[in-house]
């Protein structure tokens, strides 16, 4: 069976698990690699007022890691910029350009940046700058640097954005919707000032799932290149 990479570019620490946590779960499942790209640290995501930027990061990051490895992704990049303070500009295009052509993955995963009223900077900035990013990264006359030390063009097979207003891809997460709140709970820095989490994701997964006669779901807009 032949098997893809997929590359997964979030803004934050806990984005991948609420957005496609058991998409994830379930390409791996089925044989696929799967990698995440943290463009930043999470750093200002707390009302505890007794916890520094520093070591939110620190916690965020590993609550991360622990998620990623209970899904059973194969690495974690992270980008470590400040949160809330991405910019949609060439050397943060570079930056994902180069990962693109490093792993070489077929297969992108990102916010939705056109998603009318998302209000996360971050969120836009991350979908509009992988966007370019994957433009970037197909043709070897762009960022010819990166071309030079070895990493070379590169183009994947198609993008799927989360949470989009006019999905088209409703995947099927029954028989990982546990795997995926599992992971979601290593965020424990997060879910702590919503008790109510599980109910809330599970939830959203019936509302999607109603839409394609699915139990649970997860929805994504494909942009096929």
């Amino acid at each position: 069976m032949e098997t893809d990479r997929i590359m997964v570019i979030m803004a934050h620490p806990d984005d991948a698990e609420m957005g496609c946590g058991g998409t994830i779960a379930k390409w791996i499942k089925e044989g696929n690699e799967v990698r995440y790209v943290v463009c930043t640290n999470g750093d200002k995501g707390t009302k505890n007022r007794e916890l520094s930027p520093h070591r939110l990061a620190e916690i965020r990051e590993d609550e991360q890691l622990r998620a990623a490895q209970m899904l059973g992704v194969k690495s974690v990049t992270f980008l470590r910029h400040s949160d809330g303070e991405l910019e949609v500009n060439l050397a943060f295009r570079g930056e994902l350009a180069l990962l693109i052509r490093q792993y070489k993955p077929h297969v992108i995963v990102t916010h939705d940046p056109w998603r009318p009223y998302l209000l996360h900077p971050d969120h836009r900035a991350v979908g509009f700058t992988t966007s370019d990013a994957v433009v970037a990264s197909r043709d070897h006359l762009f960022l010819p640097a990166q071309t030079y030390v070895g990493f070379d063009a590169h183009s994947p097979r198609e993008i799927h954005f989360t949470f989009p207003e006019n999905p088209d891809l409703f995947v099927d997460i029954a028989e990982t919707l546990d795997k995926k709140l599992e992971a979601i709970e290593q965020h424990k820095s997060q879910i702590e000032i919503h008790p109510d989490w599980k109910e809330r994701m599970t939830g959203m997964a019936i509302e999607f799932g109603k839409k394609a006669n699915l139990q649970y779901a997860e929805i994504f807009k494909r942009v096929v290149l």
